[in-house]
């Protein structure tokens, strides 16, 4: 069940009682000013912030194309801003607080446009935010220029930064590069804008919200720097893009819009969005992040055999594996031994080498990377200490 919370001034985070000043209240939509409703709310306990706020576009009377029609812009009261200075003190506003309510090992995304990111990203950097990357996301259908006087305006970009210099963010490499055929992801997205059946209208057909973000792009977003589980904030949560997303890969979500009508839409957009299973919504395990195995442990535990003979890819160099996890190499004079990695870059004359991925093993006529052993050995730990937190 969706929540929405209408908070004003001096009201209670519930009408129904006081909650508790540490306590974090998940998958709500909280009705009012972004800024006055994130200081109300416990510091430090929110994973990943992603914010689309105002563009301040300085639009200047209406945009017309060739053949006269008007062009359905950006004129929204929200999107009114007296003067650089006034946007300015207000992003710098939002992002203090929302620096204060991530933790220390959280992360946000902005996006925005040519308008509003650069002065955006050097608040960041003011505000002790540390940038990770800058990611352009290339429009595959963008809306052309009409008076033919600049270039076609095709991309937004997003800043990624982590809380701190010091933090130690999420990155799900793994699921990166599994989404991009096995190649690993850039920072520029070629995505659509959002069009056809996910764009919400109303009862008349007419756009709920002029700058409705596609669910491709918070999908990436989402997978590539959070977990199942993980708390998501969308301080300008308009038609509520960020939590249908969430919700469909399994982590919570908070928004925070001041109008009544995006909320509607955004509660019934949830309620309808589907879950996918635990099972099918786990990110593929980051590398750096996973069990450390030595060699030696698949020695120990069967896995090889002292003895047994190893060969590069190629085929070109053999070693034999020693009982104390060490490689050896006899070549006459010039044997020698050391860990899977040494002498691997000791035969290529190389400066360093991964030994899981250089040397194979050879099994049914076929050759194998010595990864597969590990992974095997890792999974092999996993299902022990998930049977021994069962019996406890």
């Amino acid at each position: 069940m969706i929540r929405v919370l209408r908070i004003e001034l001096g009201e209670a985070m519930s009408s129904k009682k006081t909650k508790s000043s540490t306590e974090l209240e998940r998958n709500v939509i909280m009705q009012g000013n972004c800024i006055e409703q994130m200081r109300k709310m416990p510091k430090g306990q929110i994973d990943l912030i992603f914010a689309d706020p105002p563009y301040n576009l300085q639009l200047q009377g209406d945009l017309h194309r060739p053949d006269s029609s008007k062009v359905d812009a950006v004129d929204d009261d929200w999107d009114q801003f007296e003067s650089f200075k006034s946007y300015d003190d207000f992003t710098r506003e939002w992002l203090k607080e929302a620096r204060e309510l991530l933790s220390d090992d959280g992360a946000i995304w902005v996006i925005g446009s040519y308008h509003n990111i650069f002065r955006m990203g050097a608040i960041l950097q003011d505000l002790g935010y540390w940038i990770l990357n800058d990611v352009i996301w290339r429009k595959s259908n963008p809306m052309p220029n009409f008076r033919g006087r600049r270039f076609t305006n095709a991309h937004e970009t997003l800043i990624w930064a982590a809380k701190s210099k010091d933090s130690k963010y999420k990155f799900n490499y793994q699921a990166m590069k599994a989404l991009n055929d096995d190649l690993q992801m850039r920072s520029d997205w070629y995505l659509p804008i959002c069009t056809g059946h996910e764009r919400l209208r109303d009862a008349d057909g007419v756009k709920v919200h002029p700058t409705q973000k596609p669910e491709s792009l918070l999908y990436r977003v989402l997978l590539a720097s959070t977990a199942p589980g993980d708390v998501v904030l969308d301080p300008f949560f308009g038609s509520g893009t960020t939590g249908a997303v969430a919700k469909q890969l399994g982590r919570d979500y908070i928004g925070i819009d001041e109008d009544k009508t995006y909320i509607k839409h955004a509660t019934k957009r949830i309620a309808e969005t589907e879950a996918i299973s635990e099972e099918d919504v786990l990110n593929t395990p980051s590398k750096r992040e996973a069990k450390r195995i030595p060699f030696g442990w698949l020695i120990e535990n069967g896995l090889l055999e002292p003895g047994a003979e190893l060969t590069d890819t190629k085929n070109k160099f053999t070693a034999k594996v020693g009982a104390d996890g060490q490689l050896i190499v006899d070549e006459g004079k010039n044997s020698f031994r050391g860990s899977i990695h040494k002498v691997g870059a000791t035969l290529q004359n190389a400066p360093s080498c991964n030994g899981w991925t250089y040397w194979h093993y050879h099994e049914d006529g076929r050759r194998y990377p010595i990864d597969v052993l590990r992974e095997k050995m890792r999974q092999s730990l996993d299902k022990a200490e998930l049977g021994n937190n069962q019996l406890n």
